[in-house]
């Protein structure tokens, strides 16, 4: 589970709900309890998803909000040192003597670019098959991200909607004096649940899946820099010392250089 994303949520929803007991007390909540603001926003904002993406793009929303949830980090450490390993392997006994070490890698991205290296594919070909690949990847990613944008959108519009509707609703009944509390508890409740929604979750979402994909797109970059690198037989300091430049200087401080291992 990723903290920070469930610690934001909960202290933006207790912050409200301090602010609404501190000023009101628990009869403050009453005109929130309004099933008919919600279902136009989240049952709106909903429905407007359904017609602009196909259905099987929606249905595939609930694994993105995993990815949101998640809080998987890839070894970017172990990333490095499995390629100097290899290219210490490789100098001494070929790329063939690589075909077990590659079965026993967990990264995908990593084992079909040195599976392509030790099957003798041109530098050009390797190239280009892992960059079509991250390609796909991107354009996936983009996908989710899109979607929870326009969630963030549709949810403060179908607010204003309700809003709208809650003060049509009102103004039609402006003669039974009892009933204009209630219409005007619709309205503004509505552009409450529509503006906390987009603003509190699907757009805070969308930013952290851009991040996370940011990430994820950079570790298959250096797997595929590491990958031209040990076909080309470069040596395990070179190869390291280019894998690190795009590591952080706390990341690299960890990684052991191939000299003090030697020594």
């Amino acid at each position: 589970m990723d903290i920070s994303t469930i610690a934001g949520i909960l202290i933006g929803g207790l912050m409200v709900f301090l602010t609404i007991f501190h000023a009101e007390g628990l009869k403050g909540f009453l005109p929130f309890l309004n099933a008919e603001a919600f279902l136009i926003v989240m049952g709106g904002t909903f429905c407007a998803i359904l017609v602009n993406y196909p259905i099987s793009q929606v249905l595939g929303l609930f694994k993105v909000l995993k990815k949101v949830m998640s809080n998987e980090t890839v070894d970017t450490q172990g990333i490095v040192t499995t390629f100097v390993k290899f290219a210490k392997k490789a100098r001494t006994d070929g790329f063939l003597a690589l075909q077990e070490d590659t079965k026993q890698t967990k990264d995908d991205f990593l084992k079909r670019g040195v599976q392509l290296v030790i099957d003798g594919a041109d530098k050009e070909f390797v190239q280009n098959m892992m960059e079509t690949e991250l390609g796909f990847i991107r354009e996936r990613h983009k996908v989710g991200q899109e979607i929870f944008n326009s969630l963030g959108t549709y949810a403060p519009a179908f607010g204003i909607i309700g809003t709208i509707l809650g003060m049509i609703l009102m103004m039609n009944s402006l003669e039974d004096v009892s009933a204009v509390p209630r219409r005007m508890a619709l309205a503004l409740s509505a552009a409450f649940f529509g503006l906390s929604s987009g603003y509190l979750l699907f757009l805070p979402m969308a930013g952290k899946l851009r991040r996370r994909s940011e990430e994820e797109l950079l570790i298959k970059e250096i797997i595929i820099r590491g990958v031209l690198l040990l076909q080309t037989g470069a040596a395990p300091s070179l190869i390291e010392s280019n894998l690190m430049a795009y590591l952080d200087p706390s990341t690299r401080s960890l990684i052991k250089t191939t000299a003090s291992e030697a020594a």
